[in-house]
């Protein structure tokens, strides 16, 4: 080729590059200020047209991305991924030009301030994801604009105010994730137009009024969770019709009774938890006619009667959690059908004999009178059973203290105190019994979508600065719903019970994974002493100690020490399935007997006397020094009688 051959084809290349279509100048410049206000420069260096064709930061994979749609003329950027990469500070005006966004993703972040209303001119978006960052202020009803959205999320915030009415203009909208964000009030009747949704969490707010019966006229919802609100029941009828319902959440309802009768028809189910929702009367046999049914959590209700014969043809059932309601009868093992694997009935009126020899199958029968063959503590066995209403308990030699490293081996810590081995495996419905019969524990719920696998402990390899004993804090029980530990034996009195905690799941670093919430109730002798409590805000961080003291009383040789979860808290930070109770260890010991034992025992020292007088006179002085002695040392712990706290 010659010289001017080589020219014109120089030439020809010219032409083409200068034929592609270049970007919009103003949304160059809005771009390129966006990369400068969260320092992702180093990330995304654009020296060129950020519509270029084959931009390494253009595929579906990359992060950050941005893509565009071209004319023959123009590009317009429409594809923004800023997902999980910890940028910070306020969401820039400069966003608000790039008009032609189909898909904007900046969750996972630690973004601050409020959604600006010019979020409304992005009227093109069919994806905003906002999901698990600070944002704070109201949501704005500008977002009703944006009427070609498919999905929406804004959960995991600090959001103020209510849902914006205008939203139930976004008539096509398939997903809405607004869990944990910090909303409250009634949930707006005018949503009721949202009847493409698909997806719905809403989990974690502060909702009040009736549970919608709107809801039951979306009948494509496929999934549905209102767990950890303020609503109240009842469940409507009209939720009979959401054939689609592969998941359905709902707990911690208060005010009227519910019912199961509208389950009849959602023949879709594979998750079904209506926990805490008081839910009444007896337990349906047609639940067994639902084919895909894997988890079942109908605990903490008002249900009655027997636990019918047909839940053995539960087709698919893995998870069944009956406990603490008001079940009877006889519980055998042709009820428990073949692929069960955790069963939970603790707190029923119910008896019987599971001589069942299935390794695979945990169990936890705490609080009935079923003779549970998996229990093999005999000594213990006998004595959980006064945790039963009408059971009336006394110990010949009772104990007067217990400690437990909950999830860890044996410690002793700094000031000598020796706290039990807690490391047996649990599963997802469980109870164990220590060596030495002075305390048992029990757990109930599995972390369905838990990427570490069914573990029902934590632990860390980080120090715990601020004690002496960080060993004791490294590993930690937790559990998805229900996790109580039993002293067992304990003599009549009142007892100082310390719970030690330390969180070593959450960080509270200032990344994302710093956002989390972990907030759980705690119970003693059924009263509540902890609502809504949160370790990381309580004790300034997380992997630092926090330990609550608190006194109660024992009367019936047992001590019932409950953390609940109540459906607060986030899910999913910083993985999925972080949420529920956490302990570190336990420590309960007695300040104090109450009257009539004391009384008691200064009678039968006063036999001893009289019987020592009368066999030798000669022995009267030793005897009575024995006597002063004797007694100064049984009042030195007397103390006034108080009522442990009440529940609230």
């Amino acid at each position: 080729m010659g010289f001017l051959g080589f020219s014109f084809f120089v030439l020809g290349v010219l032409e083409i590059v200068a034929a592609q279509p270049k970007t919009e100048p103003r949304e160059v410049d809005a771009i390129n200020k966006i990369i400068d206000h969260w320092k992702l420069r180093s990330k995304l260096n654009l020296s060129v047209d950020p519509c270029i064709q084959n931009a390494t930061w253009a595929p579906d994979t990359a992060n950050p991305r941005i893509a565009c749609d071209c004319s023959d003329t123009v590009c317009h950027i429409t594809h923004l991924k800023i997902y999980a990469l910890d940028v910070s500070g306020e969401i820039p005006q400069q966003l608000f030009v790039l008009t032609e966004l189909v898909d904007l993703n900046l969750g996972q972040n630690v973004i601050n301030g409020s959604i600006p209303p010019e979020i409304g001119q992005l009227s093109k978006m069919e994806y905003l994801s906002l999901g698990i960052n600070n944002l704070t202020g109201l949501v704005p009803a500008e977002l009703g604009n944006l009427t070609k959205l498919l999905s929406l999320s804004f959960g995991s915030n600090n959001f103020q105010g209510t849902l914006p009415p205008p939203l139930s203009n976004l008539t096509s909208l398939n997903q809405l994730y607004i869990d944990s964000s910090g909303l409250s009030g009634p949930i707006p009747e005018e949503l009721s137009n949202l009847k493409s949704l698909q997806t719905l969490w809403a989990s974690d707010n502060h909702f009040t009024g009736k549970l919608p019966e709107f809801l039951g006229t979306f009948t494509d919802l496929k999934v549905l969770r209102l767990e950890g609100t303020s609503l109240e029941g009842p469940i409507p009828s009209s939720y009979g019709a959401l054939t689609k319902l592969e998941d359905l959440r709902i707990g911690d309802l208060t005010a009227d009774d519910s019912s199961l009768a509208f389950l009849e028809n959602l023949t879709s189910l594979s998750i079904l938890s209506l926990r805490n929702c008081r839910i009444a009367g007896p337990l349906p046999e047609q639940l067994s006619t639902l084919p895909n049914l894997e988890i079942l959590d109908l605990s903490f209700n008002k249900l009655t009667g027997p636990i019918p014969t047909l839940f053995k043809n539960f087709a698919s059932l893995r998870y069944l959690y009956l406990g603490s309601n008001n079940l009877n009868g006889d519980l055998t093992p042709d009820v428990i059908s073949s692929k069960l694997i955790a069963l939970d009935v603790s707190f029923n009126s119910l008896s019987g004999n599971l001589l069942l020899h299935r390794k695979d199958l945990s169990m936890n029968v705490v609080g009935t009178s079923i003779n549970d063959d998996n229990l093999n503590n005999g000594k213990a066995s006998s004595m959980l059973h006064c945790l039963q209403g009408s059971s009336k308990c006394s110990t010949k030699f009772p104990s007067t203290s217990f400690s437990v490293n909950c999830g860890g081996t044996k410690q002793v810590s700094a000031d000598g105190i020796q706290y039990d081995d807690d490391s047996e495996m649990l599963g997802a419905a469980s109870l164990y019994s220590s060596a030495n019969s002075r305390w048992s524990v029990s757990s109930s719920g599995v972390f369905i979508s838990n990427p570490n696998g069914p573990r029902f402990m934590a632990q860390t390899d980080s120090q715990i600065t601020n004690t002496l004993d960080s060993e004791l804090y490294k590993t930690a029980r937790i559990a998805p719903s229900s996790l109580r530990y039993y002293g067992l034996g304990l003599g009549s009195g009142k007892y100082r019970v310390e719970l030690h905690f330390a969180e070593i799941q959450m960080d509270d670093s200032h990344s994302w994974k710093g956002l989390g919430r972990r907030v759980f109730d705690v119970y003693i002798q059924g009263d509540r002493v902890l609502q809504d409590f949160n370790i990381i805000n309580e004790a300034g961080g997380s992997k630092l100690v926090l330990i609550k003291s608190f006194e109660a009383n024992v009367t019936n040789t047992v001590m019932d020490i409950h953390f609940y979860w109540a459906g607060r808290g986030t899910c999913c930070i910083p993985f999925q399935s972080t949420f529920g109770p956490l302990v570190s260890a336990i420590h309960v010991t007695q300040v104090s007997e109450l009257n009539g034992s004391s009384k008691g025992k200064k009678k039968h020292v006063g036999r001893i006397l009289g019987i020592t007088i009368g066999c030798a006179a000669g022995l009267l002085i030793i005897s009575s020094i024995f006597y002063l002695w004797r007694t100064k040392k049984e009042t030195k712990h007397m103390l006034v009688l108080t009522d442990s706290p009440t529940k609230g």
